[in-house]
């Protein structure tokens, strides 16, 4: 016969994961199922300048990094400031030295690029993305497709006028052997954020966001508890914060899906599930900032993730195209007053 004590603790159990289940999954709106709309001629025009760009990235620059292909890394900072110039923007450079790892002090960049906001300047949203790859590999999704994104939101923002000021950012260093250290080129730049006493309000990590299949079970996940509440399809697009920056969280995601017919799931999580922190986004939560990370969850689902074969052509640029449009007004709504 079963003991009434382990009658309550089993109930007790039960009420702890579905108490966990609702604060961590409770996301204004819901997922959109269904076919994705055709593109739009202006997302057509768009959806070939993110091919161009990521073609750049990973096709005619390639393998982009500090220790061993650090002239690609140069030519890649380059080519993103010269796309912001061609945009309109006034470029801001942060430059550091990155003298471990048997290096002999090379020079790294963030590339910064800011619309003053015109009634609260001081309430900034960040727009980041790193332009770095991992040794060996040509980075077309990670994270060609972050950076192609955010030069096309920027594009879509220089004429604008936002309440908030907003800030388009290109990191350098986020992949290994920089990962989750001081020397990432996002936490050099959030850093130096806190210590000017900046009032980042809110900070978009694009990373990874090009890869969609319909096919079933092409989705995985770091948690078995993770994967009994989302989809297995790898069709959708994925917000993800800490428990800090939940109510962001919710914002971001509410918006995209007032605008979207795009499948989206978002999920606040402890930053000690694998996967959780694994972008810039991690900076600015060690600098007191909120931030989400926007991701088609790379090592997930992309199978080609961290492999000489990530390359321009696995990338669905439709999909891709309508997703950064969508983001578009995110990133707007992100810009009014609240």
């Amino acid at each position: 016969m079963i003991s009434k004590k382990i009658v309550i603790s089993s109930a007790l159990f039960i009420v702890i994961v579905f108490s966990f289940c609702f604060f961590m999954f409770r996301i204004p709106g819901k997922s959109y199922h269904g076919p994705v709309p055709p593109l739009t001629d202006e997302q057509m025009v768009l959806r070939e300048q993110l091919r161009k760009d990521v073609a750049k990235l990973a096709g005619e620059i390639g393998d982009r990094n500090v220790n061993t292909e650090y002239e690609n890394l140069c030519k890649a900072s380059d080519f993103i400031e010269e796309s912001f110039v061609k945009a309109g923007y006034k470029v801001s450079l942060q430059g550091y030295e990155v003298s471990q790892y048997g290096l002999e002090g090379r020079e790294c960049y963030n590339l910064e690029v800011e619309i003053t906001g015109s009634e609260k300047p001081d309430e900034i949203v960040v727009i980041g993305a790193h332009y770095d790859s991992l040794e060996g590999t040509p980075g077309a999704n990670d994270n060609g497709s972050g950076v192609a994104a955010l030069l096309a939101l920027a594009r879509a923002f220089v004429d604008n006028q936002p309440v908030r000021t907003l800030r388009f950012v290109a990191f350098v260093n986020e992949e290994p052997p920089y990962f989750l250290s001081d020397d990432m080129g996002s936490f050099v730049y959030a850093r130096r954020c806190r210590e000017r006493n900046e009032n980042i309000v809110a900070m978009l990590s694009l990373e990874t966001i090009g890869y969609y299949t319909d096919e079933e079970r092409s989705q995985n996940y770091p948690s078995g508890l993770i994967g009994l509440v989302f989809s297995t399809t790898g069709n959708f697009i994925s917000f993800v914060s800490n428990i800090k920056s939940r109510k962001l969280l919710r914002d971001v995601t509410g918006f995209f899906r007032e605008y979207a017919k795009f499948p989206s799931e978002a999920a606040c999580l402890p930053e000690q599930i694998a996967g959780v922190a694994w972008s810039d986004q991690w900076s600015f939560w060690r600098n007191g900032y909120p931030g989400i990370m926007v991701t088609d969850t790379a090592p997930f689902r992309y199978p080609y993730y961290h492999t000489h074969e990530d390359t321009p052509d696995k990338i669905n640029y439709d999909r891709f195209a309508y997703l950064v449009d969508m983001l578009e007004k995110v990133v707007a709504r992100l810009t009014e007053s609240n």
